[in-house]
């Protein structure tokens, strides 16, 4: 029998299965932010055990409240920031260097196909677009993983998302995850892999797969996957160039984590987009999910766009393409936040920043701070805002507030107007 692209991986890191089912995995990459990381700090120098497996494995970054807000997120970006020095952790981005942790980690070529990653975020899915088992933890499992480069994990079982058909005008990677969300409902594939394969993932871009992979949680996936190809090659190349004779020596190896013809899945869901048409969510779950065209009228007080979700270069260029001559209607407030350094200064050299500050956006430095409703852009009770991030949980961006997730292009949309919009209708 066959194995799948997670079974592959797990039989090649396998360091014990300690009960049936149970599988002990020796890991190549621990991420860390200033979060999570510092409960788990805290807990391993009570313990007298303050050390690091490697530190070269070790990846850190301050992201979610950057720069500090206050005297308590001053305090752990300081932890992270004091216990990253004494462990001589080389890759530590503090402010100025940082960026979301889901884009700034694979644009610094740390994910590899065929590697295990972890991180106390459950948007760590977000790396299995490069074909590594990458999940999110709890406190425990990262301070193990920290301490001894090991995590436990239930026999992988994967659902298989084949997706055909030909995206039409407008329509983008986060439209087809959050109709497959839809699709599969909040609990559909909890503690299974979601292995995104078929033509339409073959023509993403790295940008639009990683939008794939960062939402299996919202499905309740461990990991969402992809089967690294060409695509991949690319992306990495120069980060890898020196391990491979050439291109297609690259390509070779990554083959080798590809999914078996015979492997057996517990679901195939087939996905044709051919006539999906731009969604938006409506109420307070991800998989309650809409075209775009039945949420028409319905009011927006703030847009945001960023996110690990979409807050790449390809995203906000998708959202310049609608806002370039306009402006945003009266009763609306935009924010940019680019993902990462790279992408801010990209979109500045492309003039992508002025097509959003001339459309009246306040454009941000890199931070997760208004997805989770922390900073630079928390909403007052009984406001809406139009997100290109991925999660609309009730008081998800401030108590009481609605969040509707959409593709940049949507959003932009929607602000242009005032209301949700189709952007085919504008």
């Amino acid at each position: 029998m066959g194995q799948t692209i997670a079974q592959k991986i797990f039989a090649a890191h396998l360091r014990d299965e300690p009960f049936p089912g149970t599988y002990v995995l020796d890991l190549d990459r621990v991420l860390c932010h200033e979060i999570t990381t510092p409960v788990a700090i805290a807990d391993l120098e009570w313990r007298g055990k303050d050390r690091v497996f490697d530190p070269l494995k070790i990846k850190a970054v301050i992201d979610h409240v950057t720069p500090a807000k206050d005297s308590k997120t001053a305090i752990q970006g300081k932890i992270l920031r004091e216990w990253a020095k004494r462990h001589d952790i080389p890759d530590f981005f503090d402010i100025g260097q940082n960026g979301v942790c889901h884009a700034i980690f694979p644009e610094k070529g740390f994910i590899r196909p065929g590697y295990t990653v972890i991180m106390g975020d459950s948007h760590t899915c977000t790396h299995g677009a490069f074909g590594a088992f990458a999940a999110g933890v709890g406190t425990t499992d990262l301070e193990v993983g920290i301490l001894k480069g090991v995590c436990a994990f239930r026999k992988p079982e994967s659902i298989l998302v084949n997706i055909t058909g030909t995206l039409g005008e407008h329509v983008y990677s986060k439209d087809v995850i959050l109709h497959i969300i839809h699709l599969l409902g909040v609990n559909g594939a909890t503690d299974h892999v979601i292995e995104f394969r078929g033509p339409v993932v073959d023509a993403l871009s790295m940008d639009a797969r990683m939008t794939l992979s960062n939402m299996a949680i919202e499905a309740g996936g461990t990991c969402g996957i992809c089967l690294p190809d060409q695509v991949t090659v690319d992306y990495l190349w120069p980060f890898i160039s020196d391990e491979y004779a050439s291109k297609a020596a690259a390509l070779a190896d990554f083959q080798k984590w590809h999914s078996d013809a015979d492997a057996e899945y517990a679901r195939v869901l087939d996905v044709d987009v051919t006539d999906l048409e731009p969604q938006v969510t409506y109420d307070y779950k991800p998989d309650c999910v809409k075209p775009a065209r039945q949420m028409a009228g319905t009011p927006v007080d703030q847009i945001y766009i960023g996110t690990c979700t979409n807050g790449r270069l390809e995203d906000l260029r998708q959202a310049a393409d609608i806002l370039k001559g306009r402006k945003l209607a009266p009763n609306v407030r935009g924010i940019l936040s680019p993902a990462s350094p790279k992408i801010f200064r990209e979109a500045m050299d492309e003039g992508i920043l002025g097509v959003f500050m001339d459309a009246g956006f306040c454009v941000t430095n890199p931070t997760c701070g208004a997805c989770l409703g922390m900073s630079c852009g928390v909403l007052a009770p009984g406001e809406s805002c139009a997100a290109t991030s991925n999660r609309n949980f009730q008081g998800r961006m401030g108590q009481g507030g609605m969040v509707y997730l959409m593709s940049p292009s949507t959003a932009a949309a929607s602000g242009i107007k005032g209301t949700i919009t189709d952007p085919r209708d504008l």
